[in-house]
């Protein structure tokens, strides 16, 4: 007698197929809820002026430009290991400033728009920087492996800078500042970037970023190659009989 095998129904998986197939779709739909759409400009709509974010002297002989993406980790890194030494030993003692432009890498990095208009609205209340340095360093609790909603991570460090909330929540819904994003992404597609972190140190354009030591030189370099200013005026010589 031959043995038959009895033919295992798939009916009993269907449930589980489906059930998968709900969670990972309501996953897909919450992360699209929570992700910034950028707004489309009108046609023949201009962008404005890029300006990045200027820290230290505006009137300093050089300056030191970043394209950055803050969900790119290079970037991170260069603001935890260059940033605090460019700052101190560079900015802050007037050899140079530095320029921040937006550069966000959309395609890659999921989270990085909405990072970037946290950062600009923190911008419009003189907190840039404060912002920046602390989606930087908490990169690693609000980029795309870790969230689909990275908006309460940055809520909570706009309330942690004592920002005006409603004006914070306002800015951020409204992307009022898109323009100059992309106006700031623009200048850097002008100049050929194409990877962040990228520095543009007088002409020069340096793609990864550099260490501090050859920023630093490169600083030196420029600043030994700028005109020497002119010699002041000797004023002249006052005789006892003119002071009479």
């Amino acid at each position: 007698m031959v043995k038959t095998t009895k033919k295992t129904s798939n009916n009993a998986f269907l449930p589980i197929v489906l059930i998968v197939l709900a969670v990972g779709g309501a996953g897909i739909y919450y992360a699209m809820q929570n992700k910034p759409k950028p707004i489309e400009l009108a046609p023949g709509t201009a962008l404005p002026t890029a300006e990045g974010q200027l820290r230290g002297d505006p009137n300093a002989p050089i300056t030191i430009i970043e394209f950055a993406d803050f969900e790119c980790p290079g970037c991170g890194q260069f603001a935890a290991l260059q940033g605090p030494d460019v700052k101190t030993r560079i900015i802050d003692a007037g050899l140079a400033n530095f320029r921040f432009y937006d550069f966000p890498l959309t395609s890659i990095h999921q989270n990085t728009m909405a990072a970037h208009l946290a950062a600009s609205c923190a911008a419009d209340q003189g907190k840039f920087w404060e912002m920046h340095d602390a989606l930087f360093a908490g990169q690693m609790d609000w980029n795309s492996q870790a969230t689909t909603n990275p908006r309460k991570v940055f809520d909570s460090y706009a309330g942690q800078l004592g920002l005006d909330m409603t004006a914070y929540n306002s800015c951020f819904d409204t992307q009022k500042n898109l323009p100059k994003i992309q106006a700031n992404a623009a200048a850097g597609t002008e100049r050929g970037v194409s990877s962040t972190p990228t520095l543009v140190i007088g002409n020069r354009v340096f793609a990864g970023g550099l260490t501090y030591d050859q920023i630093k030189k490169m600083v030196d370099s420029l600043r030994a190659a700028l005109p020497a200013a002119p010699a002041a005026a000797a004023l002249p010589a006052t005789t006892d009989s003119a002071k009479k």
